[in-house]
Parts: structure tokens; C-alpha cells; sequence
């Protein structure tokens, strides 16, 4: 499966278009994770531990709209567009939530 967020794949001409397809993953944040978090926020650097659970939901969502393209017959996905956020939930702790969006298509 050829993924990419441009508008078209170099060598490979669209030649027909299926529609639109879409991956979510929401993922739970640990307060242990959440509570370092905030410190190396505060103190600078980079946070590993959400970096990771970031990748994964990532990974997930993209895994979750490849599927999708594949069940109408897709072998590229194109126009691809990541979107992140926070979900708080009632318990007080913070989900993370990633989508991903792209229009599936056959190539030549």
C-alpha cells in the first residue's frame, strides 16, 4: 500500500478514486507518565514516554485506514492528514486521540 499526504504519487498515476477512509486510536495516558511528563515540561527536554505512546497511536490509526483502503480496493492512499488531540475524561486522567484521513485510490 503506497501512502503519501500529497495530492498524487510520482510514477504512479491515480485512476480511479474510491473515497475517503480514516483511522482513529485512542490511547490512555499513565498518571505516573503524565505526572514526569509535566516536570520535563517544566524543566525543558523532550518527553519520551509521550513521544512513544504518540508513535503507537499513530502507528495504529494509520494501520486502522490502510484496512479501511484495502476494503474498497485501494492500493494507495493519498492526501493523507494527521490530526491530534486531547480527550479529558470525567476520572480526571487525559486520552490521546489520533486520527488520520485520506482519499483511497488505485494507482497505475
Amino acid at each position: 500500500m503506497l501512502l503519501s499526504t500529497t495530492s498524487n504519487l510520482e510514477g504512479h498515476p491515480v485512476q480511479r478514486y474510491l473515497g475517503l477512509v480514516s483511522g482513529e486510536a485512542i490511547l490512555g495516558a499513565n498518571v505516573f507518565r503524565d505526572f514526569f511528563a509535566g516536570i520535563r515540561d517544566i524543566l525543558g527536554g523532550r518527553s519520551g514516554s509521550y513521544e512513544k505512546v504518540l508513535r503507537k497511536a499513530k502507528e495504529a490509526a494509520i494501520e486502522d485506514m490502510v484496512e479501511a483502503a484495502k476494503d474498497l480496493g485501494a492500493n494507495a492512499v493519498i492526501g493523507i492528514d494527521f490530526d491530534y488531540e486531547t480527550v479529558q475524561i470525567k476520572e480526571g486522567g487525559d486520552m490521546l486521540m489520533v486520527t488520520v484521513t485520506g482519499t483511497a485510490v488505485v494507482t497505475g
